[in-house]
């Protein structure tokens, strides 16, 4: 995505085999975020119909694609400049209202939805074409053809701000489909065609670190939904071992992806020729899954924890299995696209809560808890001796 080599006044020195730290005004850009995964899991749960659940999860997609572009931004942009250090906190604010307006998006607040995600893609780009120099000619032609993408969807947002109803789902959806298919197809626009994968230089660490940070987040909401519900509580022997299995579930979670994974992505794509391709794929759209996972878990553990000995209804089993299924989905991919062979132990995992959901409504929802919970320290712990022994898989020997 970004340009040829040639340094811009505003833009990341990027040299071979060095590492850009991730800045504090990038983390503090990332707050906003913590509150916006809050209003995605708390929209699912009062909303959890098949509609509710369609909704919640484009508004998931939006958040997600706005914050990783911007991700994409400040691995080109110096946020340790005034100028985008500002670009930042005025994303800040946008993203606020984005998140505020999450709960009612297609009720009251659609309009200032669409206009507060509009703004923030469309403005974003806009400040990134006018801080490449006229010397950069690839990067200023990528800031182009990002631009033109993002404005055509730009008025489907606004088209569905307006709307109301399915009208608005749908016109959401196509705004949708063409930012997450613009990648794909490297931006291509008549004159100026698609892009390069070459061109896209990326800070591979800078990037791995990013989404690390983003999986911090959505771990870190899910452990605040686990203490605050908690606290509500009558703590009688049920909700304790609610806690701890939701607690532990969580743990289990951080090992699988920050134990090797996330520090294997740092090194793969900071060693890879192609680190735009592996960047797009491994942390743009993979991602998506493993962030999907924790949420979904996150409002499992809610459910779980207010009624541990209930009978297990669609919405606590989709939940128990889906969270952690799409989790271990997002990470055997995840590590593949870096590792180049798929993890047994992920695998193994993923069949495990397949045979689990066929009994899943027969189970208490404390107990399907502790079962999703021992198949995830199960997967932590097999890959974990694995990878120590060197009996996991063969080494990589190309690049992505």
């Amino acid at each position: 995505m970004a340009g040829n080599n040639e340094r811009g006044a505003l833009f990341r020195e990027i040299l071979p085999h060095q590492h850009s730290r991730v800045t504090y005004a990038e983390l503090l850009f990332d707050l906003v975020f913590v509150f916006a995964v809050t209003q995605i899991s708390h929209t699912l749960l009062g909303r959890f119909t098949p509609l509710g659940a369609l909704q919640t999860t484009l508004l998931f997609l939006a958040v997600w694609w706005v914050w990783v572009y911007t991700s994409w931004i400040t691995n080109w942009l110096n946020p340790e400049l005034t100028p985008v250090r500002v670009l930042l906190f005025l994303l800040m604010l946008g993203g606020l209202v984005l998140s505020t307006s999450i709960p009612k998006a297609f009720e009251s607040r659609g309009l200032w939805f669409a206009v507060a995600y509009a703004g923030m893609q469309v403005g974003r780009t806009i400040f990134l074409l006018v801080s490449t120099p006229p010397g950069r000619t690839l990067a200023r032609m990528n800031a182009v053809r990002i631009l033109v993408w993002l404005s055509m969807s730009a008025v489907f947002w606004i088209a569905g701000g307006f709307a109301q109803g399915y009208p608005r789902l749908v016109l959401w959806s196509v705004a949708l489909g063409i930012e997450y298919l613009s990648p794909a197809v490297r931006f291509w626009i008549p004159k100026y065609g698609a892009s390069s994968v070459a061109d896209w230089v990326v800070e591979g660490g800078h990037m791995a670190e990013r989404c690390a940070g983003f999986i911090i987040i959505a771990l870190g909401e899910s452990i605040v939904v686990i203490g605050a519900t908690f606290a509500d509580l009558a703590w009688t022997r049920d909700t304790v071992v609610a806690f701890m299995s939701a607690f532990i579930g969580a743990l289990a979670m951080w090992w699988i992806y920050f134990h090797k994974g996330a520090e294997a992505g740092s090194e793969q794509i900071s060693n890879s020729a192609e680190p735009g391709r592996l960047a797009r794929l491994a942390y743009t759209y993979l991602h998506l899954l493993i962030v999907a996972g924790i949420i979904l878990s996150a409002v499992a553990n809610e459910l779980v924890l207010t009624h541990p000995a209930d009978h297990s209804d669609p919405k606590t089993v989709l939940c128990a299995i889906g969270g952690p299924l799409l989790f271990l989905l997002g990470t055997i991919l995840f590590k593949h696209s870096i590792r180049g062979w798929l993890q047994p132990s992920h695998g193994a995992g993923i069949v495990a809560l397949g045979v689990l959901a066929f009994f899943a409504s027969a189970l208490s929802p404390l107990l399907l808890s502790v079962l999703t919970t021992a198949i995830m320290i199960v997967v932590a712990a097999w890959e974990s001796i694995s990878l120590k022994s060197g009996a996991a898989g063969p080494p990589r020997s190309q690049e992505a």
